[in-house]
């Protein structure tokens, strides 16, 4: 942990990396102190930062006590003011909300910064910079939210641009107490070369699910973080980079600086499992977001998972299925036979069938398909009513509403605009080969018609099994039929891994909002694997630059890691040649001196064992990364330790894992062994890319153990 009373700036003692003094007196230098007075100077600074914690603990004390009466009243406050049972229901929810936020969590302090002031205005000189806005009973700010504009300086101020801040102070801490600080005097040009603070915070070991990252986000993932709620951002991030944390920390920032809009619009994560979203799932409330929905992409559109050939799914996830089921959809409306006769009472009103024909023609493909059928019952029952009139009638809105639900109408419009589920659209197009030909024209090859369709097709569409890639064409269907409800902003992770329709099916629920969409391409292990974010941004419906006041989608890029050390990223940066040779190789922060070993293991379970004990009788989380057909003999391996196996839709915490290695991607541990990359890499087409993932989730240590040849890109 970071040592008590750490100082740098014009207060700070003597610094282990200054150069030591010159033996004698000079002309343009002081004599250098004597022992006792060097002693004396350093006891004095030592007293002097004691001083300062002090007088911090103390701050921190006084905010803990206000938090807890801000989250008393809010308790105490009652729904019954409400007028009505609903309302009532609605506000004791906010509430609920409201004093949900307002948790004080042991483990963290309520402020990790401090800014003094330079500049004279109506805001305060000295702001502790926390988690969430904490002020006492006169409504003086004690703590100021991290999102606040006024916080901003605390990531982005150096001594070029100070931004009216002569101190910044970043505190250490450790189980919710303060247990050092650095002071950085901007308007006297002086910054960390390397905060200890910074680095140890980064560095320290974890268990359990992921923490936030607000003490130690760097100006470039800020500059991210507060990007505007109209501009969707596209985030390439190399392993290690925080890209992860940059976008949930975004979701915050945006919940924060538009609470009013997003409340009614709502906010969603999506990620790959259910395993990855447990992982993440304590960010946002410790940042006081309590209310941000989180799903998985099979969760959004539709739990199928029948077993289907990649190849299969590669073509159902193109984009060119769009046109084919445009086709297939609209394919149901035919021209009618004969044209509408209506009776009331002793009259018969005709409409004739050429006069059906424009309604059809006129409305097919400039509206969705059940308004289309809505709106045509209603222009046949106008007609009715011009016919109506010019008999002299007088009919009204309701004589027309009852013309539109009639009979004769409905059964006109069912034979013309049969009513649709988009299982029986898609039912037909995978079993008829007929159709799917003349949906498909020459969009899609004969071998790929040929695949697509059912060797058994089922009787109907209700006894059907539907695949994970059936989920998005059943979900663009239901598009073209009924308008997909639109969220305010969308993060999306490990979005390199999505097909083409999965991503349209995801833009067109943040069609009226925004996103943030985070991956790596190197780390793309589907058949269907984005190649560039330009193409990811298109099937969003976002193109990069497009939109009104700084709209539309924006590539950024992170390349500098914090977590995962040097020697680790490097030795995984030799497959990117092979993986994805137009990224630039990630570049570490962290030396990571030995926190890489490659070990010949003739005896595999032996070797995991030894390697396991090394592990646990250090700090921190340990995953044991094998390919997916591995996993049992991993766990038997391991019998002698306390250990679990990683599933889908793991939410259990446990200090030791088994990790299938398609489950890893997203995931860290401090300490990871993989065993036998070979396997790895043959169990899929891309299994390089898969392998780099796996040897990228190492915060402290990498152990590779293997009784097979390694790949030949490892070696060289």
């Amino acid at each position: 942990m970071p040592t008590e009373g750490l100082l740098s700036g014009p207060d700070a003692g003597p610094s282990p990396d200054d150069p030591p003094s010159a033996p004698g007196p000079s002309p343009d230098r002081p004599p250098a102190p004597r022992p006792s007075e060097e002693a004396s100077d350093e006891a004095s600074d030592e007293a002097s930062a004691a001083r300062i914690l002090a007088a911090e603990r103390e701050h921190l004390a006084v905010s803990r006590a206000a938090l807890r009466a801000m989250r008393e009243h809010a308790q105490s406050l009652s729904s019954d003011a409400a007028g009505d049972w609903v309302s009532q229901q609605i506000l004791q929810a906010l509430l609920d909300q409201r004093v949900a936020a307002l948790a004080d969590h042991s483990g963290t302090p309520l402020f990790f910064g401090r800014l003094d002031r330079s500049v004279a205005d109506d805001l305060p000189g000295t702001v502790h910079v926390g988690r969430r806005h904490v002020h006492d009973d006169r409504s003086r700010p004690l703590v100021v939210d991290w999102r606040a504009p006024i916080s901003r300086a605390f990531y982005q101020a150096s001594p070029s641009d100070p931004m009216g801040v002569s101190r910044r102070r970043r505190f250490g801490y450790h189980g919710g107490e303060l247990t050092a600080f650095e002071d950085e005097r901007l308007d006297q040009g002086e910054v960390l070369r390397q905060s200890k603070i910074l680095t140890e915070e980064i560095e320290r070991p974890r268990s359990g699910p992921m923490r936030d990252i607000v003490a130690t986000i760097q100006p470039d993932q800020d500059e991210i973080v507060r990007s505007e709620l109209t501009r969707t951002v596209c985030v390439q991030g190399a392993p290690g980079t925080g890209k992860t944390a940059v976008g949930l920390h975004r979701a915050a920032y945006l919940l924060f600086t538009h609470r009013e809009k997003l409340a009614r619009s709502g906010v969603m994560i999506v990620g790959p499992n259910r395993a990855f979203l447990s992982y993440i799932s304590s960010v946002l409330p410790a940042l006081g977001e309590v209310k941000v929905d989180q799903t998985t992409v099979a969760g959004m559109l539709g739990d199928h998972a029948a077993p289907e050939d990649p190849a299969v799914a590669a073509v159902k996830g193109d984009a060119r299925m769009v046109p084919v089921l445009r086709r297939a959809l609209w394919a149901h409306i035919v021209k009618p036979a004969e044209g509408l006769l209506y009776t009331r009472g002793i009259n018969r009103y005709r409409v004739a069938d050429h006069e059906v024909r424009e309604i059809v023609a006129a409305l097919r493909g400039t509206t969705r398909y059940n308004p289309g059928r809505a709106t045509l019952a209603q222009r046949l029952a106008h007609l009715v009513l011009v016919r109506m009139e010019q008999r002299g009638e007088s009919p009204d809105d309701r004589v027309q509403d009852a013309v539109a639900r009639s009979k004769p109408v409905k059964q006109l419009v069912e034979q013309v605009w049969p009513k649709l589920t988009p299982q029986q659209v898609l039912h037909r197009l995978l079993s008829d080969p007929a159709f799917l030909a003349a949906s498909a024209r020459d969009d899609l090859t004969p071998d790929e018609q040929a695949a697509l369709l059912w060797t058994r097709p089922p009787k109907s569409f209700r006894s059907a099994k539907w695949s994970a890639a059936d989920s998005a064409l059943l979900d663009e269907l239901g598009d073209m039929m009924e308008r997909t409800p639109s969220l305010g902003h969308l993060v999306v992770d490990e979005a390199q891994d999505l097909s083409a329709m999965q991503l349209r099916a995801l833009g067109r629920r943040c069609r009226t909002g925004s996103a943030t969409v985070l991956g790596d391409l190197a780390q793309g292990t589907t058949p269907w694997s984005a190649r560039s974010w330009t193409e990811v941004l298109h099937h969003l419906g976002f193109p990069p630059g497009d939109g009104e006041d700084g709209g539309g989608g924006a590539v950024t890029e992170l390349t500098l890691g914090f977590r995962v050390p040097r020697e680790v990223l490097d030795y995984a940066a030799r497959l990117l040649p092979s993986v994805a040779p137009g990224l630039a190789a990630p570049r570490s922060l962290r030396p990571g001196a030995g926190s890489l070993s490659v070990r010949p293991a003739p005896d595999p379970a032996a070797s995991l064992a030894e390697a396991a004990a090394q592990a646990l009788s250090r700090e921190g989380s340990i995953g044991v990364i094998v390919a997916d057909a591995r996993v049992s003999a991993a766990s038997e391996a391991l019998s002698g330790f306390d250990h679990r196996v990683l599933a889908p839709d793991s939410v259990e915490e446990h200090r030791l894992l088994v990790v299938p290695a398609s489950l890893a991607k997203g995931l860290e541990y401090d300490h990871v062994i993989v065993v036998e990359p070979a396997d790895i890499v043959e169990a899929e087409p891309r299994g390089l890319a898969r392998l780099y993932v796996v040897l990228t989730r190492a915060v402290t240590s990498l152990t590779v153990l293997h009784a097979r040849d390694l790949p030949p890109q490892l070696t060289g």
